[in-house]
């Protein structure tokens, strides 16, 4: 079976979905949340240079035609934290 392959909306690097982190506009409430819900996606790479970019030139906002949040932005500085297993991001 063929992979499902995304878009990164800062580098636009294509992949398996699974590589990237998923932020969704929920339908109907648009409400903007990580990982999970039915509505409108964007997929974002887990490095901090996608990660700036995104923030500085609202690329998140833009592909989900929503305003983000600054919870968005900071949950997802600490999952780079995490996964990159350094707390001085």
């Amino acid at each position: 079976m063929q992979k499902n392959y995304r878009r990164c909306i800062s580098c636009r690097k294509v992949a398996p979905k699974e590589s990237f982190w998923r932020i969704v506009r929920v339908y109907p409430s648009r409400q903007v949340q990580l990982d999970r819900g039915m509505g409108r996606s964007a997929y974002i790479c887990p490095q901090a240079s996608c990660l700036t970019a995104a923030c500085q030139k609202n690329r998140l906002g833009r592909a989900l035609k929503a305003p983000i949040p600054d919870r968005i932005y900071e949950s997802l500085w600490e999952r780079l934290a995490t996964v990159s297993g350094r707390e001085d991001i």
